[in-house]
């Protein structure tokens, strides 16, 4: 959710879901706060506005209960959940999931949030194992690299494009001093240039 909207309570928040037609079938669900808390709300009414849906929850009648909601996630208990196309996939499935690449021969890493608006596929945040040299990679979850998903196992098997997983990587030492040698180079050509 992402701020009041309206002076009774009403809460402005972004749509993450293919079925936005089932609020008018939900009244039961749950906010989840970035600390993890969860509530259970009940839904009185919605409306959709601008690409998002207005939410108006029984028990908060005003801006400063609104705001107390701001970032938390709306969530559908489980056992209302809508049926899935195949090939589809929950977040709360995919988040967890253990990541597999070579074939299933090589532990990526495991999921730690999914990210949508980047392009046409949602981007997997992988944490890396602690030796690798970075954090994180983000990964499109885009039908062309996955080969596997068991949601119940919570294991996808990938196959990535060469040098996918290098594209955010740090600099190795000769990059490094590449980067060093092409900076004193630009400097002193600009140097010879102030000289003439």
């Amino acid at each position: 959710m992402l701020r009041p909207q309206g002076r009774r309570g009403e809460v402005l928040a972004k749509l993450h879901t293919d079925f936005p037609e089932r609020f008018a079938e939900r009244a039961n669900l749950w906010c989840v706060a970035e600390d993890g808390s969860r509530r259970e709300v009940k839904l009185e009414e919605h409306w959709f506005h601008k690409g998002g849906v207005v939410l108006k929850f029984a028990g908060v009648d005003s801006i400063s209960d609104a705001e107390r909601l701001a970032g938390c996630e709306v969530q559908v208990p489980s056992e209302q959940r809508s049926e899935l196309e195949p090939g589809s996939a929950y977040v709360s499935e995919i988040v967890g999931s253990d990541v597999w690449i070579n074939g299933g021969q090589r532990f990526l890493g495991r999921v730690s949030d999914v990210r949508f608006g980047a392009g046409e596929a949602p981007l997997l945040v992988v944490k890396l194992p602690v030796c690798a040299v970075q954090n994180e990679v983000l990964v499109p979850f885009a039908e062309e690299f996955v080969k596997g998903f068991d949601a119940a196992g919570k294991r996808i098997d990938m196959e990535v494009p060469e040098g996918l997983l290098e594209v955010d990587a740090p600099l190795n030492q000769e990059e490094k001093q590449r980067q060093r040698q092409e900076a004193e180079e630009a400097r002193a050509a600009g140097e010879r240039r102030k000289g003439k």
